[in-house]
């Protein structure tokens, strides 16, 4: 079976005013399909056919860079969309919440360490909210779009949050001010889900 690109769970104008519907259609219909189509154009007639992107990542110092380029483009933006949502914002509670307190000490920290790895991430790449393998939190960020599941990351663990800092993710209504672009991040983000992706990462 071939990726397929998922579809948005809102409209392209439903992150307004905080990432702007051009930007959302633009990354979603061409960024997000290029990597899916050249992701299955890189593994078509290989081993690697028919197996999921995660068992894909996990091993994917041993493909080749067009495997581990798109498939890390095709997974992370899988996950950003899934992120953030037009009821989004605010603090998460719960579990989240405790596991965050427990790892950082305050979401205020967290928040600190999260925009500090997306503001100084030089050039192209992402920040992360991982579970490592003891079960704890970290915030990491990988260039281009490599992503903490890679065998081949500095700092290994699940992604269960993250930000695209790549220029094509804010360029058009944030121009160079990437930070401008993080501080709005926090009004789209979708708690519920990353409250999901850490009980299923545990």
């Amino acid at each position: 079976m071939a990726f397929e690109l998922p579809k948005l769970p809102y409209a392209y104008n439903a992150l307004e005013p905080n990432i702007d519907e051009q930007t959302m259609t633009i990354h979603h219909t061409k960024h997000h399909q290029g990597y899916t189509n050249n992701l299955n154009a890189a593994i078509e007639g290989t081993d690697l056919e028919g197996k999921s992107i995660e068992e894909i990542l996990k091993s994917v110092g041993s493909a080749s860079k067009a495997v581990r380029n798109n498939g890390g483009g095709y997974y992370n933006h899988d996950l950003f969309w899934k992120v953030m949502s037009p009821n989004g914002g605010g603090e998460p509670s719960g579990e989240l919440a405790e596991a965050i307190n427990k790892s950082f000490g305050s979401f205020a920290e967290f928040k600190t360490q999260f925009e500090t790895a997306a503001k100084t991430q030089f050039g192209s790449g992402w920040a992360w909210l991982i579970v490592k393998a003891d079960g704890s939190l970290a915030v990491t960020g990988t260039p281009n779009q490599d992503n903490p599941l890679m065998d081949i990351a500095t700092e290994k663990g699940t992604p269960i949050f993250g930000i695209d800092v790549w220029e094509h993710a804010y360029y058009l209504k944030y121009q160079n001010k990437r930070p401008d672009y993080v501080g709005a991040f926090w009004n789209v983000a979708n708690w519920e889900q990353v409250t999901e992706n850490f009980k299923k990462a545990k």
